[in-house]
């Protein structure tokens, strides 16, 4: 089964995904030769998908092929996750008004035309994802995640392609903190993520739920949680539910972004990041990508990484 979408809004696929490359491989989000195939778990079985495109931002065509299935119900799914992965509903067009009168993000607009910030595939995930980022670089954050699809997730072949389906809450909450310290996982984050899957396998953690209430209540609610601060939680309100008013003002990256491109090298203070941030309003989310982006930009060219 193949299924076409064609945003009405620019987007750029290649750097929408770029983060799937960036930092290392991700065996449950193989980015790979222009390709990216993933597994989408619906009603106990496993339904891998393959998505490609063509064309430049403002007339992009996307392809996803969903192999050996005629389901109309999987299809709906897959269209429904690859929106997300996309972020679809993002106002990019909305962004771009307000982004050419700022000073730091006009320029830009141009080297990321049609860059979202995707969505994590589901708030589980991200979470998970959260957890093994919290204190360490991005590369051994994806390295060790990696070791946790391989370890509990289920690999599908996807056109040839070995892809594993992100573990579900149910595997996790049966993992033992052992063999997550096996993998380097600090005993705390073992911790931290047994707990999580055990939360959400017993109906403790709502994620409808918490999608329908206002930030800072999602926020307390997460921080209750061991394990999550408000570093994860607004992360969680970004990348999970996609809030376009969240600025992770906590966050060791985004504070560099602000000391480039507003303050001529110095740090802010986080009130003051947030300060700044507000001004963009429902846009902070997507004002946040393009920094993060343009800074990883201006080092690389630096020879200084990513």
């Amino acid at each position: 089964m193949n299924i076409q979408l064609s945003p009405d809004a620019p987007l750029d696929v290649s750097q929408t995904l770029a983060r799937y490359r960036i930092w290392g491989e991700d065996p449950s989000n193989r980015l790979h030769d222009g390709v990216f195939r993933r597994v989408l778990a619906l009603d106990g079985e496993l339904h891998g998908y393959a998505l490609r495109w063509s064309g430049p931002p403002d007339d992009v065509r996307i392809t996803i092929t969903i192999p050996g299935s005629r389901s109309n119900r999987v299809a709906e799914a897959v269209s429904r996750e690859v929106g997300r992965l996309l972020f679809l509903d993002a106002d990019v067009l909305g962004f771009y008004r307000a982004a050419k009168s700022d000073a730091g993000l006009q320029g830009l607009i141009g080297p990321f035309y049609g860059m979202r910030p995707t969505l994590a595939p589901t708030p589980f995930e991200m979470l998970v994802g959260a957890i093994t980022a919290q204190q360490v670089n991005l590369a051994f954050a994806v390295t060790i995640r990696s070791r946790l699809s391989r370890r509990w997730g289920c690999p599908l072949l996807i056109e040839g392609e070995r892809v594993y389906a992100f573990p579900t809450p149910e595997a996790l909450a049966k993992a033992k903190v052992r063999d997550l310290r096996r993998m380097q996982f600090s005993t705390r984050k073992a911790e931290y993520i047994t707990g999580l899957a055990r939360l959400v396998t017993r109906g403790e953690l709502d994620f409808e739920r918490l999608a329908t209430l206002p930030n800072e209540q999602v926020i307390a609610e997460l921080t209750q949680i061991r394990g999550f601060g408000r570093w994860t939680a607004e992360w969680f309100l970004a990348r999970a539910l996609g809030r376009g008013d969240v600025c992770p003002a906590g966050d060791l990256a985004v504070r560099k972004c602000f000391a480039h491109f507003y303050s001529r090298g110095r740090a802010l203070s986080e009130g003051a990041i947030r300060r700044r941030a507000a001004v963009w309003g429902p846009h902070q989310n997507l004002a946040i990508h393009y920094l993060l982006a343009g800074l990883r930009h201006v080092r690389a060219k630096a020879g200084d990484g990513t």
